[in-house]
């Protein structure tokens, strides 16, 4: 008995979901966030910089990327107002079965963790005491008073981003228990096939260099303390 063969186009593929950059970034994040917490419970002050640099300018670069990349990068695609919220937790949300990329939930997580990591970073440009040997780049713009409210605050800060990150893993644990793994498609760039669905296709890799170039430049600017540019 001969079986049939199946053509090549019926046989159903991946969803691409994710694009490698913002896979990479997503990573760098899950490194550098306690490296940083490490390197200032040991006082390695000249690394705790360096790493802060290299967030901000991974920072910079999602936010570049979230009107630049592809579609589930951009803001635009997963930001929705409070109906649609509500609409995804209530199981009413129209489309949801073919929905790639951040529920509208988890759009606004993703924001919220984006912001606060951003505002822990920008405080640590400006903290630190110069008697202490190791200030951030921008600390000679204040004064000593508000600079050392700026490092207790940065200090005081750190755990509220280790709550946002609590409140990450829980949920990706939460939808793994329902069926729904969140975390192999951040790893691959893939999901299941879903018919209908074609996924975001390939990566903008012109727009991709434009937005590194303009975020390795913010952090380098930054580094030297912001110079005036003229």
């Amino acid at each position: 008995m001969t079986v049939p063969r199946v053509p090549p186009a019926a046989i159903a593929r991946d969803v691409r979901v994710w694009d490698p950059l913002l896979r990479i970034t997503h990573w760098s994040f899950l490194l550098l966030i306690p490296t940083m917490w490490w390197t200032a419970e040991n006082s390695k002050w000249a690394l705790h910089r360096q790493t802060g640099l290299v967030l901000i300018g991974l920072l910079m670069f999602r936010i570049i990327w979230g009107f630049m990349g592809p579609r589930t990068a951009r803001f635009s695609d997963f930001v929705k107002g409070p109906g649609a919220v509500i609409a995804y937790l209530r199981g009413q949300m129209a489309g949801a079965a073919t929905q790639i990329g951040h529920s509208p939930l988890g759009g606004w997580s993703t924001l919220a963790l984006l912001g606060a990591m951003l505002l822990q970073a920008s405080l640590g440009l400006f903290a630190g005491d110069p008697y202490d040997g190791m200030t951030g780049p921008l600390n000679p713009l204040v004064g000593v008073m508000t600079a050392d409210a700026i490092t207790e605050l940065h200090e005081t800060f750190f755990w509220v981003i280790a709550g946002f990150i609590g409140l990450h893993l829980t949920a990706i644990a939460f939808y793994t228990v329902r069926g729904d793994d969140l975390l192999s498609p951040m790893v691959s760039g893939d999901r299941p096939p879903i018919p209908g669905v074609a996924g975001i296709g390939p990566t903008p890799w012109g727009r991709a260099a434009v937005a590194l170039a303009l975020a390795a430049g913010f952090a380098l600017w930054l580094a030297y303390g912001a110079p005036p540019i003229t």
